[in-house]
């Protein structure tokens, strides 16, 4: 008896490539589409191809693989293009593997990047090495389709043996290879571009984009939890569709469960933007720089596609990917499965004490300063409030302590001074601190920080908030940086810490997501790694205290 499984859809069929729409059927067998007829039809909705993240860390949604497409599926997502650096950097290729394997466990194209900057500098500790032998392993796995974000583009400039080496195996097995270069234009651009870099993902005007495009790269517009750099690009599609992609970076599981690349959309055709041109960017673009196995709704494609209602809200009705319905009217359709944990956590306790830091004869410090919706920060100086001999956190003009813990040793944490998180009381924690994945956490006083801090060692991994009232933590026991629980709860855990943090004070559109960032010191201006505080421009460590 055969199990073969044949069925059809009718529509109104968008066809990206040629650009035109019609109505017809299609004819699906055994996950690939057979037939295309163009003949009327009664149905009035539309099928189109699915939409694809071309770039994302799925660690950042908090959530495994297998969890994240859950709840991806229901806004039209049936694929993404994703880097492993995170998981990378705290369990090295075991950590890569697991996302690879993970994915599988769900009818969705996850396809991935093989890391090449872990650890990301040699200005903190990282769990892991990933090495150029590790990334020919990898290369030699049919999903891993690119060398993730280079994210030392002194080193591509500078001609860097290791780098170089990495870039020339991405050449050898014809593997595009991503840029990450914030604010490089001009001949530096040109060089990047020039060395193997094909895309870049942190352009914050489209100034610095048109650069790049102008040496060959391709733009991906970037509207994610915590940058947000949508509006400044948005205009680029216009004239060059065909080199423009859609990508989140870093999804938080709140903003994930409302919606995903569908937004960006929306958002494209409300800005008068031409409809082929939108798709090409959100469907079209990705398959063909990084060539996926992800159907374009073509003869002979894998008939992943989605069906909407109308062309203009993009009300998701249907996703299928290989034929399979894996979303149906806002609700996925993938069940639960159980993921394995893995782990590298080995800080113990600390202390108040350990928070301190002494004033000696500073008057004076200097100051992070985070711009919301954006991942790089100022560098501000300030007036030092002292008690007791010790610089503490000045609430009152919203001069908080922060501070990066070392979670792979035992080690004293580092200290410096933060702006703009405007928390009133208590201090938030976190082991999602990029790229790394030491504790990151801000704190109105020394014994909150300490108790947010502790907090994450204790669950070996999380985020958390301490208040006078409170101390709430979400755990993250995959690499400290991922629940294996299911992704729907993980959300609504997420959404009430974001809450909290927001009724202590923050500001921020998204607090925990740009605490995340504070550690990454490959984006300038002033970043804090577990060793110190690190100027972003003059690549090296400075005082945060400042005599008179």
């Amino acid at each position: 008896m055969s199990t073969r499984r044949f069925f059809k859809v009718s529509g109104q069929i968008v066809d990206v490539l040629r650009q035109e729409i019609y109505p017809g059927t299609l004819e699906i067998m055994d996950g690939t589409i057979t037939a295309i007829t163009r003949e009327p039809v009664s149905e009035t909705h539309y099928i189109l191809p699915g939409f694809i993240d071309a770039h994302v860390h799925v660690e950042s949604s908090m959530l495994v693989p297998s969890e994240f497409a859950r709840l991806a599926v229901p806004h039209g997502t049936v694929a993404t293009v994703s880097d492993p650096h995170e998981i990378g950097n705290v369990l090295g290729l075991k950590g890569v593997e697991y996302m690879l394997d993970n994915g599988k466990k769900v009818p969705f194209k996850f396809f991935f990047g093989a890391p090449s900057c872990v650890p990301a500098t040699p200005f903190e500790t990282a769990g892991a090495e990933i090495t150029p032998e590790d990334i020919e392993e990898l290369f030699l796995r049919p999903e891993v389709k690119y060398l993730a974000e280079m994210m030392n583009w002194p080193g591509v400039l500078n001609g860097d043996d290791l780098v170089m080496q990495k870039i020339t195996l991405a050449q050898k097995f014809d593997k595009q290879v991503d840029g990450h270069a914030p604010g490089l234009r001009g001949e530096q651009a040109a060089a990047y571009a020039a060395a193997g870099m094909t895309t870049d993902h942190e352009c914050f005007t489209a100034e610095e984009a048109l650069d790049k495009l102008a040496v060959g790269m391709k733009i991906l517009i970037r509207e994610g939890s915590a940058a947000k750099n949508f509006e400044a690009l948005i205009p680029l599609l216009k004239d060059h569709s065909t080199r423009i992609m859609f990508c989140s970076d870093d999804k938080h599981p709140d903003n994930l469960v409302e919606g995903h690349i569908n937004e960006l959309v929306k958002r494209a055709l409300a800005h008068g933007h031409e409809l082929f041109h939108v798709l090409q960017a959100a469907c079209v673009n990705p398959v063909k720089h990084y060539k996926l196995e992800v159907g374009l709704l073509q003869e002979k494609d894998p008939a992943d596609f989605i069906i909407v209602d109308n062309l203009e809200d993009f009300t998701i009705q249907q996703t299928y990917i290989n034929g399979q319905l894996v979303a149906e009217n806002g609700k996925t359709k993938i069940e639960f499965t159980p993921s394995e944990i893995i782990n590298n956590f080995h800080a113990e306790a600390k202390t108040v004490e350990q928070f301190r830091l002494p004033a000696q004869q500073a008057t004076k410090v200097k100051v992070i300063e985070p711009y919301d919706g954006q991942l790089i920060t100022g560098l501000l100086t300030a007036e030092a409030r002292i008690e007791n001999g010790n610089i503490v956190s000045d609430v009152q003009n919203d001069v908080l302590k922060m501070t990066v813990v070392n979670r792979y040793e035992n080690a004293e944490p580092a200290i410096a001074f933060i702006k703009n998180f405007g928390l009133k009381q208590g201090a938030i924690a976190s082991s999602v601190g990029h790229d790394s994945h030491n504790i990151i956490a801000v704190g109105c006083d020394d014994e909150s920080l300490c108790r947010a801090v502790n907090l994450v060692i204790e669950a070996k991994g999380g985020i958390s908030a301490v208040s006078q009232e409170l101390e709430e933590i979400l755990p993250l026991p995959v690499a400290g940086i991922m629940s294996a629980e299911d992704g729907f709860w993980v959300a609504e855990q997420y959404a009430k810490l974001d809450r909290i943090a927001k009724e202590m004070g923050s500001t921020l559109n998204s607090p925990y997501m740009t605490l995340s960032f504070m550690a990454l010191l490959v984006i300038p201006a002033l970043k804090l790694s577990d060793k110190g505080l690190f100027d972003g421009q003059k690549f090296a460590f400075v005082d945060v205290l400042e005599a008179q």
